[in-house]
């Protein structure tokens, strides 16, 4: 058995309720990464999106399949043991099949803009659980993802910086100008698509694809409700509850 095997396989029985895995040996490739994330995302079963990232060296991006069985419904409820991390970002669902060759001129034709929460959680322990290439493998430590109502009329503009929040009852934590990661929530998407191809599937109707996080990456503890919004758009929120 390889250790792309071996890490695949840790990591689905992370998922299906075992032990946190600590990673150990060499680097992983990209290949290796990709590999991983196939044999894990098989595992879990359909994915209902995907998350992209601009690689720190400007190369291939960070991308990852999130899970459907992740999916929490807007205003719904996540069980939570510790703690969980929760980012706002700018999502785009598919609303129909893509023409082959990138990101069209005309997105609106293809995408509904909407305010998304990431949910950010880790099935890595140990000294290499912060490695970057583990934390690729480990899907980006995504954990799921709550999606907001899509943006009424949108005319394909880019999003940039603009005004978000991502509030608790008792605590804020983002309230004011924000900005997408790289400048260009498009830009983002142009890159996950250039990208993906048949990876887990491939990106397909209904499926929403999250851009990077407007806030960093901020925990919460259970019995948490959490609160994003975005100007122009409707609201998106989470209960966090004890088991």
């Amino acid at each position: 058995m390889t250790d792309t095997d071996q890490i695949a396989l840790a990591l689905i029985a992370a998922h299906n309720g075992g032990a946190r895995f600590a990673p150990d040996g060499a680097i992983l490739t990209r290949a290796q990464i990709l590999t991983i994330q196939s044999r894990v995302s098989a595992a879990l079963g359909p994915v209902c999106g995907f998350k992209v990232g601009q690689a720190a060296d400007g190369g291939a991006p960070v991308l990852a399949p999130i899970p459907s069985r992740y999916a929490v419904a807007n205003g719904g409820t996540r069980t939570v043991a510790d703690q969980l991390g929760i980012e706002l970002e700018i999502g785009f669902t598919l609303t129909r099949p893509l023409p082959a060759g990138g990101l069209p001129p005309r997105p609106q034709d293809y995408f509904a803009p909407c305010a998304a929460l990431e949910l950010v959680d880790t099935r890595l322990t140990g000294p290499a659980a912060a490695r970057d290439d583990a934390k690729f493998a480990d899907l980006q430590i995504n954990a799921g993802i709550v999606i907001g109502p899509a943006l009424p009329g949108w005319d394909g503009s880019d999003f940039d910086t603009l005004p978000a929040r991502l509030t608790t009852p008792v605590q804020v934590v983002l309230d004011g100008q924000a900005r997408v990661p790289g400048g260009s929530a498009l830009g983002n998407l142009a890159l996950l698509l250039q990208h993906l191809g048949d990876h887990c599937g491939g990106l397909w109707v209904g499926q929403t694809v999250i851009t990077g996080s407007l806030c960093g990456l901020p925990w919460f503890k259970a019995d948490t409700a959490v609160t994003g919004a975005i100007s122009g758009f409707e609201e998106v929120s989470i209960h966090l509850i004890a088991p």
